[in-house]
């Protein structure tokens, strides 16, 4: 159920995209106590984006979670941001992540809801 998507304006070689989903699935899984199975990640690169009238490199996260803990957003925002350091090199102040906690009832998967 946890829905990690990326949005940024470099440009991902082969390796990074075969390396990237794999990495950030596993991480929010193991920050959010869910199994990864549940975890969905999409990677979208070469999106054209600007930050603060810059298009320097950059990134856009959301990340989507039924029952996602509020009080842990700053802690996930940091693992998150330190990740795509990293990974990417991306400096973390260049990062945006917004957080969702969506009702039960409207979360679907499997024909159903989650409420």
């Amino acid at each position: 159920m946890p829905l990690l998507t990326l949005d940024t304006n470099l440009v991902l070689s082969a390796e990074q995209k075969a390396a990237l989903p794999a990495a950030l699935s596993a991480e929010v899984a193991r920050l959010l106590g869910k199994p990864e199975s549940y975890v969905m990640v999409i990677v979208r690169d070469n999106q054209a984006m600007t930050m603060g009238g810059s298009n320097e490199d950059s990134a856009y996260l959301q990340l989507k979670s039924l029952g996602l803990p509020e009080n842990d957003t700053p802690d996930l925002s940091e693992s998150l941001c330190d990740l795509l350091s990293a990974s990417l090199g991306l400096a973390t102040d260049r990062i945006y992540i917004e957080f969702f906690n969506p009702p039960r009832h409207l979360w679907g998967w499997n024909r159903g809801t989650f409420g």
